[in-house]
């Protein structure tokens, strides 16, 4: 037999502004055909005034709660994934732990930017893996919104606020593909990169959070060529083919990298989980977000196979593969 950690629920928040691209046009010199025709984005939500990271997170944590039917005192193990900590130090997630009533096990944050959730379920599947937690709450949450320049089109326009969550419980399986649960996990990272998608401040450098700059004609070809490449280990890893994938819940960051890798997959567009158009690029909340979504109208459906694939900087970039 092999341990695995099966996904119980999802849960998601959204922050109830909402920025059209015509509301940005009327900020910065861009239009609205401009940005659906090089991004897929139409609107994307913003955080309130005084709305943390830590709030979205505590919303979508709850959500994925109760979805399972658990508590935060149920929780031995609390990963929040994200860019935009509520503060320097202490991580985020332990505000969060506290929020949600979990009173032991640990919560600590994981810093890959966009590949975030990706890299975070797969430190609590291993931990799970391991025996040294049972039951735990992996979240992304972001206020991007907060580390954007407002006065630069290249940058603004793509991305949003938001949380998804998700909950695993250690489970029993024989070690297939057949298996519930997170089949297997690849993450990547490559420094070489650092500056081609970052944010130019810090507590060790400027003092300031500082703001996001992007190149975005080599990151858009560094993701293509390596998502690719993450999505390959992953159906190589659990010995399936290319069809045997019934979903791909990808990154939300443009909407012709999604379409590729669909197409890669030679998956019908109704099996691509897209909400790029309506939430734009929330970074580590991305992949959460598209995936409670999907999972909560019914769309996936339990034993189906279900693979995750983000970039982010640094770069940063990975793959999950997992039978729900």
């Amino acid at each position: 037999m092999a341990r695995r950690s099966l996904l119980l629920s999802a849960g998601s928040y959204l922050p109830k502004e909402i920025l059209t691209n015509a509301d940005l046009a009327k900020r910065v010199d861009t239009t609205d055909d401009w940005i659906s025709q090089r991004t897929g984005i139409k609107q994307r939500h913003i955080a309130a005034p005084g709305e943390l990271t830590s709030d979205l997170a505590v919303h979508a944590a709850e959500q994925a709660l109760h979805h399972a039917g658990l508590r935060g005192a149920d929780i031995d193990m609390l990963i929040l994934a994200t860019t935009t900590p509520d503060h320097t130090f202490p991580a985020t997630a332990t505000k969060v732990q506290q929020r949600i009533g979990m009173k032991g096990g640990f919560a600590m944050d994981v810093q890959a930017v966009c590949s975030g959730f990706v890299f975070g379920l797969a430190t609590a599947d291993n931990f799970i893996r391991a025996g040294q937690a049972h039951r735990a709450l992996v979240i992304g949450a972001e206020t991007f919104s907060r580390i954007l320049d407002w006065k630069d089109r290249n940058t603004c326009v793509l991305f949003g606020d938001g949380a998804g969550a998700v909950v695993l419980e250690a489970g029993e399986g024989d070690g297939t593909s057949k298996d519930r649960g997170v089949l297997c996990t690849h993450l990547f990272s490559d420094g070489t990169y650092y500056d081609k998608l970052y944010v130019d401040g810090g507590p060790s450098t400027t003092q300031t959070a500082g703001f996001v700059h992007m190149e975005g004609k080599e990151v858009f070809r560094h993701a293509v060529v390596n998502l690719a490449a993450a999505v390959d280990a992953a159906i190589a890893s659990a010995g399936i083919k290319a069809d045997d994938v019934d979903w791909l819940v990808p990154h939300q960051a443009n909407r012709r990298i999604i379409d590729s890798m669909g197409n890669k997959l030679k998956l019908a567009p109704e099996k691509v989980v897209v909400t790029i158009d309506r939430h734009a690029n929330t970074s580590a909340a991305s992949i959460p977000l598209a995936l409670a979504e999907a999972v909560n109208d019914g769309r996936i459906q339990r034993g189906q196979l279900v693979l995750m694939e983000a970039m982010g900087g640094g770069f940063t970039w990975g793959s999950a593969l997992i039978r729900y």
